[in-house]
């Protein structure tokens, strides 16, 4: 399959995360770190949508090349999204881009241009809030994600086959998620099968793996697992993960073990690239 069709306001592109809001991402980012998981995920996930935003804005305004969705999964499942689009599964990116749910002043150290750091003031739009409350239903997540996309589908059957992105801190309390995984792998346009990436981030001080290839060099069972429920990456995404130094073949999979925030913003900036934006 090719993974190349044109990326279009008729035709645009779908991107859904699913992110683990149970109450283990309450955990810090890293021993040393004073962030928690659900905290560092959340702002990395706004200015995602910020940054998704910013490659769809041209002279007239925010085009809709992308539909997006950000679901939550712990004490409840379902849209993660605050403010105006609370409750909306997927939305446009121009309604991304007009409806934050409020922006924020935070402080940015830049280079002053003279070997120094200024503090400067920068304005943080927040549609994403850090949740850690409740299990993990991993199945039951996959389940809904395939409920979306199977819809949207229907609507857009030669689009750019959606990307799926889970990021988790543990297993699935709700069952073995590998059979609703490969369910939601099988969904597909003309242009190829649903994309499904899996990113495991935690507390613990283990090296992490990005874009692994096989599962042999993976510590855990549950890390396994994780591998054997990710897709291959598509031709063009293993050229661009390459491009950024990363070893990869032919069997590498949009799959990171005890993703760091650097770890995790180098993956979500490749696995959000279709290969043909018009």
């Amino acid at each position: 399959m090719s993974y190349s069709a044109e990326v279009s306001r008729s035709n645009p592109a779908c991107f859904l995360f699913l992110i683990d809001q149970s109450g283990s991402m309450s955990d810090p980012w890293g021993k040393e770190s004073s962030k928690k998981i659900a905290e560092g995920v959340a702002d990395i996930i706004n200015k995602l949508l910020q940054n998704l935003i910013i490659k769809c804005a041209k002279s007239e305004g925010v085009r809709d090349y992308f539909d997006i969705g950000v679901i939550g999964y712990g004490a409840f499942v379902g849209s993660a999204f605050s403010g105006p689009l609370a409750g909306k599964d997927l939305v446009r990116i121009s309604e991304v881009a007009n409806l934050p749910a409020r922006i924020e002043d935070r402080k940015k150290k830049v280079d002053d241009g003279a070997g120094g750091i200024l503090e400067q003031t920068v304005r943080f739009p927040i549609w994403f809030e850090p949740i850690a409350n409740g299990a993990t239903p991993m199945c039951q997540v996959l389940a809904y994600a395939h409920s979306i996309l199977q819809n949207w589908l229907v609507e857009h059957p030669t689009s750019f086959p959606p990307i799926v992105i889970n990021i988790t801190d543990g297993e699935a309390t709700d069952g073995d998620p590998s059979k609703p995984a490969q369910e939601l792998m099988n969904l597909s346009s003309t242009d190829g099968n649903v994309l499904l990436f899996n990113i495991h981030t935690s507390s613990n001080k283990a090296t992490p793996i990005t874009f692994a290839d096989q599962e042999t060099n993976l510590p855990d069972e549950f890390a396994k697992l994780l591998f054997t429920m990710t897709s291959e990456l598509p031709k063009y995404m293993r050229a661009l993960a390459q491009k950024e130094g990363f070893p990869v073949t032919t069997t590498t999979r949009g799959f990171v073990f005890n993703a760091k925030p650097v770890e995790l913003i180098s993956f979500l900036d490749i696995g959000t690239r279709a290969s043909n934006l018009r």
